[in-house]
């Protein structure tokens, strides 16, 4: 399933809230908030929770995570080979909890081009965005790691890493779009980062931890309204 945007990616980490029986729950939810409101909602449950949360729903389910085998000897491991099996949507790699080379970063592209798969690489700083901007992946996330799970959101706290990661990637392709995270948590975070040059946003806690996380991805969904 090719992904839309604008759109919202919920990323679910290992936290205990959005593990097993819950992570089908929130992308349950994500799922009914997309067709409520018509805009893309993207999930990216553990790898141990793919398959459950892929046979849940149809929206575009993402790995939190790829290596760039497919099959074999590789222990520890979660090879295209696997996630293909499942029926994920697309690959997420390189973020800032589960860094690797760019090296690796260009291989599992690759791969997951040439598997159909999209590819989402995330990216600290804008140089980095526009060192992986060269492999031209479908969408390329800016997230300074120290605001990730803050109070504070990039587009308060760093909007000017949103515009130059957006003029560093555009310097590089067209082919790629610019998302942003850390710290999002509200509808204004989204406004403000769509109208900077996103079309879309990452995020984790401010969803899988919260106590009502329906009201809380329709209020973000709604700031997608601002994008052009």
């Amino acid at each position: 399933m090719k992904t839309k945007v604008p759109a919202v990616y919920l990323n679910f980490k290992a936290y205990a809230s959005a593990t097993g029986k819950k992570a089908v729950e929130l992308a349950k939810i994500a799922e009914e908030v997309s067709k409520k409101t018509g805009y893309q909602v993207v999930v990216l449950p553990q790898h141990a929770d793919l398959r459950l949360v892929r046979e849940a729903v149809s929206i575009p389910v993402f790995a939190q995570s790829a290596d760039p085998y497919f099959e074999g000897s590789y222990t520890g491991h979660i090879t295209f080979n696997t996630l293909l099996d499942i029926g994920v949507d697309g690959v997420m790699v390189n973020h800032s909890e589960h860094k690797v080379p760019l090296d690796y970063v260009q291989r599992v592209v690759d791969m997951a081009k040439e598997n159909n798969l999209e590819q989402l690489v995330c990216a600290a700083t804008p140089s980095e965005v526009a060192a992986v901007a060269a492999f031209e992946p479908d969408y390329v996330a800016v997230e300074p790691p120290e605001l990730i799970g803050g109070p504070i959101s990039v587009a308060t706290a760093k909007p000017e890493v949103i515009t130059a990661s957006a003029d560093a990637l555009k310097k590089v392709t067209k082919k790629s779009k610019l998302l942003c995270g850390a710290g999002i948590a509200n509808r204004r975070d989204v406004e403000v980062s769509v109208k900077l040059g996103t079309v879309g946003v990452l995020l984790a806690s401010a969803y899988t931890k919260a106590s009502n996380p329906r009201a809380v991805l329709e209020d973000l969904v709604a700031g997608l309204k601002a994008s052009p």
